[in-house]
């Protein structure tokens, strides 16, 4: 058949061109082989699809006009679609849109369509040859796409069969072609053909007469996939589902039966015959790998009709084949350990579902209840589901999940149909359910599928934790979905249940309900200080509650007061939920304190509580509900003021929530442009307004972004405004994305965008934003730069200007060429955008003259590839005669990386860019330059060259770069004292090494990788030998360097490289990756002359890479052949005498193995070696080799890491234990179980020698053991009782002499204990606890404790007071009172037993606790003789336990002064931990105390206690929360004024002078603060103050420490205010002061700093309002900066430091000297001098500063000094301000682009000078005009002039400016 381009050309000549088509006709077919011809050459799927669905559309409209074209005509159009069906055989939903299009001329002719159609297929099965790949997706298009082609196939059935029959003993005969595509999809048509054709195929099998040679050859070849000819597991598993379907032809049931039963035998082991029909077949099963049986039961099960899986076997009627055939097999397959585990329980759901659908059956035909209570079938069902809960297995979970809930409906069914009310498995169930520990996943999951049938009331009566657990839930990420799907379904069913009734519910009253159960908790919820259980019950709970109970929003509301703390969230929260669930308007539930209370949330400083306020602002359940005025104007004033936030989440969400918004403006303002026809005039007139105001907002927000993409603001604003502008661009623009599902323009957007460019708006792609978004090519971020590539090339013009492009390509070549790997990256990226955007060919800009481009047909890729390759060639060269120029200035690997993105990036085919011998001549460079680099490392290129010596030591390549260097400089090796630093040279060859090097990786692997996917068999680019040269230079890579980076970047590119080999259908390229794994297990098998490394250096990534690039659904045979390799080898004795300098194989091999168990490729793959590599790792443990024992225990913890699944995280602190209980690990794991308890016993069993005898006897392998299981989740009930076993030897290793053991033993005596056993376990502890009198073994005793402690806290959280065992254990542990007296010598025991006792306090008598304070008491007051072990730490329990009581926290306290420094230590120490601050009381008496002996404390020698003391002071000073204003304290709780000037002059002193390191000087400063608000002498105070302002000065400096920076701003808000508000109104200076250091720490780098200083103007500002009591609104950093701006000048505007601080917050005006800096020739230095503040914008600040430069000169008439002042400034300005703005002029730059114009912009500094200059001369212009004085400087308007002028040029050439400034340029005064 003709090529689609050959018939849409015939089409054009014949049909659209010619006279007798009608004219609408032509016209119409024109549009339809345009959509076409777009289709065929788009290779991205969507675009392919969109485009056939539009000329399907066009091909509906024109039916009528078809029937009058002629036969040849139509038969052209036929062969047109029918091409374009054969095109798109692979994508089924591109072939059905052309089947409807050729059903459509099937109207017309169908008999023309059929002959067509026939004649198409007829010519792949009427051949000679075997069926290929492409015939075999065509023929299962035509089955399954066709409804043509399946009349064509019913006809020709037989053909096609036999052509599929002579297919199969080709393809099974070779392993590429049966483990590859070829086989499966032959497979797949055979499940086609049977499935679609059976009535045809059906006689063939079930009747004698018209049996079929080939079907019986298909068969036989299907069954021998199935029992593992084939080592492709999805081909297998089809086939057993093909085999099935066949089956399922049967036309009765006893003989489908007889078949389905005769497939069962799959699971002998005996030699069996299949019989299906007339077709036998003789078996012998060779293997048994669990997937030929899962095959046959998963085809069974998803093919057969239910007549058939109910069939009895051998007529016994009790045999039936669901239950008593499959079931045995599916139940076998789960409880086996397959790799493809998650398939078994498929298997075991969809054995569930067809039970359920064939119930009514099996009732009738056995007569009795399927599932009865205490049967075998439902136990052993409810064992396997509830044993795999947990899996670690992916996919696993989710279907015994499933199988579980049909469980039940089967339960459930059965109980009903044979009347059985009491329905005992659901309250057995819950019951389990309920004792499942909160932390289990699966308890929610199985408490979800139970609640139906137990209903909410059953299930929250016996389980009233619920709320209490799901709270808990919330707070934890990996448990947080499932909580909130049990609540979700707790209220769905309390929903169904109250309206169930058959009176109608109001919905006040079913929200009544809802909140009398559930409102506490929800509020506590979202008033919670844990930010997880925060966001997830706002994300989670509140959606649903309102869908299911929507006036549960006023319940919700009427708990929360927005100006308390911590509502104002929960109200945004609560709101936009409600908005976004019900589309009910907010504004209508508070009245018009909504938008009041919705302006403080858009100006929180928390940023949860502004992104809650803005989701509110923006949801709509309604797209073109367009926002109303006042929203679009809370818009306007949020998005400025939230461009700098460092959240990365904040920015997603804020983009989202913008994109919504913006996307209503688009709906709405597109409604009314399409609606605009018709209407009356007023609406008109209302509809015009909502346009313009639509327009506006999108205009605006368009424009706002590129003031803010210059050099000189930080990453976060660039990150932000590149997101919205992205957010406008894919909005607002006629742009479609084909690689996006949703997100797209509608179709009819160019009516908007045309209406708004009539009215000059919505030009989002002029050149100067060309500009800006180019000036972003070189920004030091990666992001900035991708960012802003992808907007130019998703939405700009398809190519760039001639003067630009040409530009790009000079600064792209010496980027290239640029030693500095970033600038090189920027160098690359730029390339890649020439290669798409310009057509510009590389000799228009050629580096060097000898070097030209052929012109003729090569594309400009192929011309760009050739001149890439001729540059990495001469880079080469370079390198090679001098390797030191080559650092400096051809460095190799910033074209290479540039070949990477222009080859594998740039989207484009690589045969249109590379012939053979350009791609040879690729891989022999890059061959040649690794060798080149590897042999500079090496110091001798030979030595590189050979295949035996191991790479260098990091000493070695040090060396031997020093020597190159020497060289270089024509000296020898310098002698002399050795440099702990890098020398310059040094950094730059190894730079250029190693990244050379890693990017050789990547480019190498992803190349392989894009040419063997996009391979055409007409041309070759690659043959064997290329591909052996690229192994070989990753294989020299990995094992013959030893930098990480270049290993790790090399391994990228090897995974891609092996990955493509091993899928490639030619064998002899997929054993390219096999032999390398082979060299690489023999290098690790054999020793080496010179150490590796300890780790094995790149050797074990060599292996892992291999690995992972198999196929996950194959049976992954490198990986099992490596592990047992590696496996033996570790097990290989190490000899006697072994050189420590050398590695061992056998330490080669268990680090290979970590990198294997660690990969994240073969992570679950590896979990089937587990158990042995377990064993070997602990084993390995007591080996006499250092290096072996280091290696195993490294391999030991990542191996358990893999084991137990990633562990759960909370928020602060999660459990240390993982998710899986020691039932569900060790039946994943059962050849783990009896090994450890070995250990366990072992160890155990050496502690049993006789009293005399010594008993450290080590076990290297038993800590690690106990670490394990003490990371398994306790509280599950092990309902086999096969882990008793391991308490004996747990509770023995109680007696251990190593404190660690003990330790970590009575951790997993409480992960291995059932819940049952907890008081049985705490009793025969406390009964062992000894008299006084009795003779102990004190190791045995404090483990003991040790156990009855860990138990004790796992216990009590479900523990009843009354129980007998409680107070049994309660009575022994008052007995043994005198462990904690003296009389025990061991302090460790002594603390351990208060630690107890401590648990057990709240159900001890008031006596016991008395005596054992008064002992404690006198214990701490005894003065001690000498040291002891230990004792200190007791001494701390003592106080922590005394201090829980308030009369003995009180009595100790009171005991300070006497206390020994020890003890004194211990109590501030626990103070400063934040103990007993919470206690009202208590706190007085601490700070009372405290405050007292502070002068005594200061003059003291140690700094660890001045530090502890000063923290504690501060603690109990400090007002508690951040938003309460700092309390003037009773006088009489501070030191009298001699002791505190004193104290102050101390603190002081050491600020002044910085004694005493960073920690403690932060401390002093807050403790200053607090204190100096409390000295009464005002001239003391005021020269107090003066001081403490030059410390804020000296430590605000961002260059400082950042926790004296902290300091700086708690001492602005503990003390700031206070003094602000009453000691400094006549001291402005001392008032100017803070201010200027506020200012600085709102523009701090640490968030936590800023966020502290905008507390400190929030309280300002709070109380300047006259609200002196109440909780203090805390400001976004953003609003605060122009508030304490504005309080500068509200306060001091004509104090004489006002303007110099305004002015100091300008960056430098000097425009010469910037230009001449940036004039400078660049240096080599590899890396540039990082900013000392990278948050400090100094653009966004002048804009800040400039509206009050402006309002102090509209003020200067108020006060003469400020006119003066004033005056002064401007005489002193005017001169350079008009020197800036004439060198502005003479900048002019030109019409087209400069290189030295696009430097300019590329400049950091030059930015943010103009800015400086323009606020400067906007505030000079401001004087001049207003100041009678000041105009003899300078003609105003000609300023004006000059400034407007330049303004334009500027903005003309791509320098934007914030807003403030133009606006203030413009003429407008911003205030």
């Amino acid at each position: 058949m003709l090529s689609c381009e050959d018939l849409m050309r015939s089409l054009q000549e014949c049909v659209i061109s010619g006279d007798r088509t009608p004219e609408h006709v032509r016209h119409t077919l024109r549009l339809f082989t345009d959509k076409l011809s777009q289709s065929s050459r788009s290779s991205v799927k969507r675009w392919k699809e969109r485009c056939l669905e539009e000329a399907a559309q066009l091909l509906r409209v024109s039916e009528a006009q078809l029937g009058g074209l002629e036969e040849s005509h139509l038969l052209l159009l036929v062969k047109l679609l029918l091409s374009m069906q054969l095109q798109t055989a692979n994508i089924s939903s591109a072939c059905r849109k052309v089947d409807q299009m050729l059903q459509h001329l099937a109207k017309v002719d169908h008999q023309l369509v059929y002959r067509e159609t026939r004649h198409c297929l007829l010519s792949m099965v009427q051949t000679d040859q075997i069926l290929s790949f492409e015939h075999l997706q065509r023929a299962c298009m035509f089955l399954e796409d066709s409804s043509v082609g399946r009349e064509v196939w019913r006809e020709s059935y037989l053909s096609l069969l036999n052509k599929v029959s002579e297919l199969f003993p080709v393809v099974l005969q070779q392993e590429s072609l049966r483990d590859g595509p070829l086989c499966y999809t032959a497979v797949k048509l055979c499940l086609q053909i049977f499935q679609l054709l059976s009535s045809e195929v059906a006689p063939l099998v079930w009747e004698k007469t018209h049996s079929s040679s080939a079907v019986h050859t298909i068969l036989q070849a299907l069954m021998d996939i199935i029992l593992g000819q084939c080592c492709n597991r999805d081909t297998r598993l089809l086939a057993g589902t093909a085999v099935a379907m066949l089956i399922n032809t049967a036309p009765e049931s006893r003989a489908g039966g007889a078949a389905a039963w005769s497939l069962l035998q799959v699971s002998d082991s005996e030699p069996w015959l299949l019989t299906v029909g007339v077709l036998q077949i003789q078996y012998v099963l060779t293997g048994k790998d669990g997937v030929a049986r899962l095959a046959v039961s998963r085809g069974l099960l998803t093919c057969c009709r239910p007549h058939i899986l109910l069939s009895s076997h051998l007529d016994d009627t009790e045999m039936c084949l669901l239950l008593k055939g499959l079931f045995p097999l599916v139940y076998a397959l789960c409880e086996e350990k397959l790799e493809c585990h998650h398939f078994a329980f498929e298997v075991l759901t969809l054995w569930l579902k067809r039970v359920k659908e064939c119930l009514a059956e099996i009732w009738r035909m056995t007569g009795v209840c399927l599932l009865p209570d205490n049967g075998s079938l439902q136990q052993q069902l409810v064992h396997i589901i509830w044993t795999n809960a947990e899996s670690p297995v992916e996919g696993v979970p989710e279907f015994v999940r499933g199988a579980f809930c049909l469980l039940l409906d089967v339960y459930e069914k059965d109980c009903e149909h044979f009347c059985d009310t009491k329905k005992i498995l659901y309250f057995t169930l819950l019951q389990r359910i309920i004792e499942l520990p909160w932390e289990t996943k699966a308890k929610y999951h199985r408490l979800c599928a139970l609640l139906p049938h137990l209903g909410t009331d059953m299930v929250l009566d016996q389980y009233a934790a619920v709320p209490n657990h799901l709270l808990k839930c919330l707070s934890i990420n990996h448990l947080a979905p499932c909580g909130s799907e049990l609540y979700k379904c707790l209220i769905q069913q309390q929903r169904r249940e109250l309206c169930d009734g058959s009176e109608s519910r109001s919905e006040l009253y079913l929200a009544d309900q809802w909140a009398r159960r559930w409102r506490p908790m929800l509020h506590e919820a979202l008033m919670s200080d844990v930010t997880l259980l925060q966001n997830n019950s706002s994300t989670h709970l509140l959606p649903c509650t309102f869908q299911v109970f929507p006036s549960a929003v006023d319940h919700l509301l009427a708990s929360l007061d927005p100006f308390a703390p911590g509502h104002l969230h929960a109200w945004a929260c609560v709101m936009s939920s409600y908005r976004a669930s019900t589309g009910g308007s907010p504004w209508a539930l508070q009245g018009s304190s909504t938008l009041e209370t919705l302006r403080l949330a858009l100006g929180s400083a928390d940023d949860k509580v502004r992104l809650a306020a803005l989701n509110l602002l923006c949801c709509s359940p309604k797209t073109k509900d367009t926002p109303t005025t006042e929203e679009m104007s809370l818009m306007r004033m949020f998005i400025p003021q939230n461009l700098n936030c460092e959240s990365s989440p904040f920015r997603q969400h804020f983009q989202a929530g913008v994109k919504r918004f913006v996307v209503r403006i688009r709906d709405g303002c597109l409604a009314r442009v399409k609606g605009q026809k018709g209407k009356k005039k007023e609406d008109a007139t209302h509809c015009e307004d909502i346009l313009e105001q639509g327009i506006g907002f999108v205009e605006w927000l368009g424009q706002l972004p590129y003031s803010y993409l210059a050099p000189g603001h930080s990453y976060q604003r660039k990150k932000t405004v590149l997101l919205l502008l992205s957010v406008v661009l894919e909005t607002c623009t006629d742009t479609w994305s084909p690689d996006k599902k949703k997100g797209q323009p509608p179709a009819n957007i160019g009516s908007l965008i045309e209406h708004a460019r009539q009215r000059g708006r919505w030009d989002f792609f002029s050149r100067t934003k060309q500009l800006v978004l180019l000036s972003c090519l070189e920004d030091s971020t990666n992001e900035i730069r991708e960012l802003s590539a992808g907007l130019l090339l998703r939405f700009f013009p398809p190519s760039f200007p001639d003067d630009i492009a040409t530009v790009l390509l000079i600064r792209t070549k010496q980027l290239l060429c640029c030693p500095r790997v970033q600038e090189a990256q920027m160098g690359a990226l730029t390339m890649k955008l020439l290669l798409l955007k310009s057509q510009h060919r590389p000799e228009d800009g050629r580096l060097n003259g000898d070097f030209s481009v052929s012109s003729g047909s090569d594309s400009s890729s192929s011309c760009m590839m050739r001149f890439l390759v001729k540059e990495l060639e001469e880079h080469y060269l370079t390198a090679k005669a001098d390797m030191m120029l080559a650092a400096r200035t051809k460095p190799i690997h910033g074209v290479v990386s540039a070949l990477q993105r222009c080859l594998v990036e740039a989207g484009s085919s690589v045969y249109d860019t590379l012939d053979h011998s350009l791609t040879t001549e690729v891989l022999v460079l890059l061959e040649s330059i690794s060798l080149l680099l590897l042999g500079v490392l090496y110091g001798d290129h030979e030595a590189c060259a050979t295949e035996n010596d191991a790479p260098p030591s990091f000493c070695d390549m040090g060396n031997a770069i020093n020597s190159l260097i020497a060289q270089t400089s024509g000296g020898g090796q310098v002698d002399g004292e050795e440099c702990v630093l890098l020398s310059e040279e040094h950094s730059l060859v190894l730079t250029c090494c190693w990244v050379s090097l890693k990017e050789i990786g990547i480019f190498l692997g992803s190349l392989v990788e894009k040419l063997l996917t996009e391979i055409k068999p007409s041309r070759h680019l690659l043959e064997k030998e290329d591909l052996i040269r690229a192994s070989k230079v990753f294989k020299n890579i990995l094992l013959k360097c030893r930098h990480w980076g270049a290993v790790e970047g090399c391994c990228i590119g090897f995974t891609k490289f092996c990955a493509s080999l091993l899928s490639s259908s030619d064998p002899e390229l997929r054993d390219i990756p096999a032999h390398m794994l082979k060299q690489g297990l023999q290098v690790v098998q054999c020793p080496r002359s010179t150490s590796v490394t300890r780790r094995a250096a790149g050797l074990p990534m060599l292996i892992l890479c291999v690995v992972s690039a198999e196929e996950a659904s194959k049976a992954r045979p490198l990986l099992a052949h490596s592990m047992q390799t590696l496996l033996e080898t570790a097990k290989t004795p190490v000899p006697e005498n072994w050189d420590q300098t050398l590695d061992l194989p056998q330490v080669c091999a268990v680090h290979t193995l970590q990198a294997l168990v660690r990969g994240s490729g073969v992570g679950v793959a590896v979990l089937q070696f587990a158990p042995p590599v377990a064993i070997l790792s602990l084993t390995l443990l007591s080996s006499a080799c250092w290096a072996m024992r280091n290696a195993a225990l490294q391999l030991y913890s990542s191996l358990c890491s893999r084991m137990l699944g990633q562990r759960p995280s909370s928020e602060d602190s999660g459990p240390t234990q993982h998710g899986m209980s020691p039932a569900a690990f060790f039946f994943h794991y059962p050849a783990l179980q009896p090994f450890l308890l070995g250990e366990l016993r072992g160890a155990a069993q050496d502690l049993q020698a006789p009293p005399n005898e010594a008993k450290l006897h080590l076990q290297p392998s038993l800590y690690p053991v106990l670490t394990l299981l003490a990371q398994l989740q306790p509280g599950v009930q092990d309902s086999t009782e096969t882990l008793s076993d391991f308490l004996p030897p747990l509770l023995q290793l109680a007696a251990s002499p190593i404190y660690s053991v003990r330790v970590m033993a009575s951790k997993s005596l409480v992960a291995m204990t059932p819940p049952s056993e907890y008081m049985n376990i705490l009793v025969k502890l406390a009964a062992q606890l000894p008299g006084p009198e009795e003779c102990c073994c004190h190791n045995r005793l404090h483990g003991q404790l040790l156990q009855m402690k860990a138990v004790l806290e796992r216990a009590l959280l479900s523990a009843d007071s009354a129980s007998p065992a409680l107070s049994e254990v309660l009575s022994k542990v008052g007995e043994s009172l005198w462990l904690v007296t003296e009389a025990q010598h061991c302090p460790l025991v002594r603390a351990v037993y208060l630690e107890v006792a401590n648990l057990l306090r709240r159900f001890c008598c008031e006596t016991y606790l008395s005596k054992i304070s008064d002992i404690l008491m006198h214990d701490l007051q005894t003065p001690q003789s000498g040291l002891q072990v230990g004792l200190s730490f007791f001494h701390q329990r003592a106080i922590r336990f005394l201090c829980a009581d308030l009369k003995w926290a009180s009595q100790i306290w009171n005991t300070f002064p006497a206390a020994s420094p020890d003890l004194k230590l211990s109590l501030v120490t626990l103070v400063a931990d934040g103990h007993g601050l919470q206690q009202t009381s208590l706190k007085e008496v601490m700070q009372r105390v405290l405050q007292s002996n502070l002068r005594e404390a200061l003059v003291s020698h140690s700094v660890e206690y001045r530090r502890t003391y000063l923290t504690a002071l501060v603690a109990v000073m400090a007002t508690g929360t951040e938003s309460s204003l700092p309390q003037h304290r009773p006088q009489s709780d501070s030191p009298q004024e001699p002791v505190l000037s004193e104290c102050l002059d101390l603190l002081l002193g050491d600020l002044e002078e910085q004694r005493g390191g960073p920690e403690f000087l932060s401390q002093a400063l807050c403790a200053t603060s607090l204190l100096l608000p409390q000295c009464s002498g005002s001239s003391l105070q005021i020269s107090m103050l003066h001081r403490w302002c030059g410390v804020l000065e000296c430590n605000r400096c961002s260059d400082g420490p950042e926790v004296l920076r902290m300091a700086c701003a708690e001492a602005l808000c503990v003390a700031g205010v206070s003094l602000m508000s009453h000691s400094l109104k006549k001291h402005c200076n001392l008032m100017i002061r803070l201010i200027n250091t506020g200012l600085y720490l709102l523009q701090d780098q640490s968030q936590q700093v800023r966020l502290k200083a905008a507390c400190f103007t929030s309280m300002l500002h709070h109380v300047r309002k006259g609200a002196s009591q109440g909780s203090v609104y805390v400001m976004q950093v953003n609003q605060a900066v122009p508030l304490l701006l504005e309080l500068l000048l509200e306060e001091c505007f004509d104090a004489p430091g006002t303007l110099e601080v305004l002015l100091c917050h300008l960056p430098q005006s000097d425009l010469r000297r910037v230009l001449t800096e940036a004039s400078e020739t660049e240096c080599f230095s590899l890396y540039e001098q990082d900013q000392t503040n990278v948050f400090a914008e100094p653009s966004v600040m002048s804009a800040h500063v400039l509206p009050h430069l402006l309002q102090m000169a509209d003020k200067h008439s108020e006060s003469s000094a400020l006119a003066q002042s004033l005056s002064a400034w401007a005489e002193q300005s005017v001169e350079q301000v008009s020197d800036s703005l004439a060198v502005c002029k003479e900048l002019q730059p030109a019409e087209i682009l400069t290189p030295a114009w696009l430097s300019l912009l590329m400049d950091h500094c030059f930015h943010s000078t103009l800015c400086s200059l323009f606020t400067r001369a906007t505030f000079l212009l401001r004087l001049l005009e207003t100041c009678d004085g000041a105009r003899r400087l300078c003609d105003p308007s000609s300023l004006c002039t000059s400034l407007q002028q330049v303004l334009s040029l500027l903005g003309q050439n791509g320098v934007h400016f914030p807003s403030a400034l133009t606006a203030a340029l413009a003429g407008e005064r911003p205030l």
